[in-house]
């Protein structure tokens, strides 16, 4: 439900030049005349290769039906009297060479699609087959919430929304709401290893919960509109929707009752407690509706900060490195490579600072401003910076990598407050329409006194 795809069709991860929801898995697919058959999916695949349109013989003038059966496909030849079929299936005996055949492939796979790794297998409702999702969170889970949390792949760990099942859910199981970021959806279903229940998940553009609502993401008209697309209100009697907490900043419970009949009741703030939520009669305690930013959740926010943050370094480092050469002698790459090394240092040490030190320290720093407080954890750190300079620094050099070490801590600690409970948008843009003045004025004022030391 809360933390922290494109997909053509009602459960899978569509390939690349798919368009979200186009299809619905197991819908029968019919081709006639020189129309190619194209593949269905849905929730619960994963792209393949793209299949190639056949031109051999026999393809043109050919109409054929595709259509489900209980023990596979059939496929009837309706140009002429003969018919083709696929064989039942049977006990192949002794091959002629060979271990034994493999078993025939299952009816909800697809051309150029693969089933995704976390479903276990598809559940036949009134809206169509829906994947049944496993509870266990395998190493390639791992691997991919490593990798959402170093900001490696977070901008596109996503999966298909629709409408999954967890466990053996019927007409009367609840439904839990969550957005299509692969990393809440894993933590989600991980905590169902004891129930039953269908999950809805929201094209929330692979954002979580809390800021998919604060984007407008996660609104009331994402769950109506999914509601509507996965059939719903065909797979349960009741008309009960169980939303995250956290989306309640982008999510109007009356916009969702007008808009599909369904009613919105608020779960816990934590995924953890939502088997004890539901055991309560989905009653949430004082404890389930109280939002926490203990030292472990802000330590995991560090990795993706410090990984934006790799690019701008470079281009100011660089450009750190040309300041430096620059003197009575036009440019010394001599004096680049010197001075270049002491205002990287300077830069390295505020991002410390500003993402590490700040964040893990948060409680503890004085002052409510997030600027103030990372200003503050820059002073610390320049002046425990500054004698490993000693002897080299000049009186202009020392105050201009003050300078910078406190303005870019200043500034990537107040970039933190879009991560933290404590903050809001109003107090956020007045805190920035005061301190970013400030830290630009700083940079200036260091560049000043580095390009001054120079002539000295």
């Amino acid at each position: 439900m809360t933390e922290a795809s494109k997909q053509p069709g009602n459960c899978c991860v569509p390939a690349a030049d798919q368009k979200t929801g186009t299809d619905t898995a197991g819908r029968d697919c019919i081709a006639s005349g020189d129309t190619a058959l194209e593949p269905t999916a849905g929730r619960g695949y994963e792209p393949g290769p793209k299949p190639k349109p056949s031109s051999g013989p026999g393809s043109g003038g050919f109409s054929m039906t595709v259509r489900k059966e209980t023990t596979g496909l059939s496929i009837a030849n309706a140009a002429g009297p003969d018919s083709l079929f696929l064989a039942p299936d049977h006990d192949a005996g002794e091959p002629c060479c060979g271990p034994p055949p493999s078993p025939r492939s299952g009816v909800h796979e697809r051309p150029g699609y693969k089933i995704c790794r976390f479903v276990e297998h598809f559940i036949e409702t009134p809206a169509g087959p829906v994947p049944k999702v496993k509870t266990d969170t395998g190493f390639h889970d791992f691997l991919g919430t490593l990798s959402a949390r170093s900001g490696l792949s977070r901008n596109n760990y996503k999966i298909a929304p629709g409408l999954y099942a967890a466990g053996n859910p019927d007409a009367g199981s609840p439904v839990l709401v969550t957005a299509n970021y692969k990393l809440g959806f894993d933590k989600l279903r991980s905590c169902l290893k004891h129930t039953d229940a269908w999950i809805l998940v929201i094209d929330t553009r692979g954002i979580n919960v809390w800021c998919a609502g604060g984007k407008a993401l996660f609104s009331a008209g994402e769950v109506v509109r999914e509601i509507k697309r996965s059939g719903l209100s065909k797979v349960v009697y009741h008309r009960r929707l169980v939303l995250p907490q956290l989306a309640a900043n982008g999510v109007s419970a009356r916009d969702v009752k007008r808009g599909c009949g369904f009613e919105v009741l608020w779960g816990p703030v934590r995924v953890e407690d939502i088997g004890a939520f539901l055991e309560n009669g989905m009653k949430a305690s004082p404890e389930m509706r109280r939002v926490t930013f203990n030292t472990a959740e802000r330590l995991v926010l560090i990795p993706v900060e410090v990984y934006f943050l790799w690019k701008p370094a470079l281009w100011a480092i660089a450009a750190a490195v040309l300041l430096s050469g620059i003197g009575p002698d036009i440019f010394s790459p001599a004096e680049a490579l010197r001075r270049g090394a002491m205002a990287a240092a300077a830069f390295g040490t505020g991002i410390l600072a500003g993402a590490v030190a700040t964040p893990f320290l948060l409680p503890w720093i004085p002052g409510r401003a997030f600027s103030l407080k990372g200003a503050l954890a820059g002073v610390v750190c320049s002046v425990l910076l500054l004698p490993a300079f000693r002897g080299e620094l000049t009186a202009l050099e020392a105050p201009a990598l003050f300078l910078v070490c406190v303005a870019v801590s200043s500034y990537l600690a107040m970039n933190f407050t879009g991560s933290t409970p404590f903050t809001s948008p109003s107090g956020v843009e007045k805190e920035m329409r005061i301190s970013m003045p400030l830290q630009a004025g700083a940079i200036a004022a260091a560049i000043g006194y580095w390009l001054m030391a120079a002539f000295k």
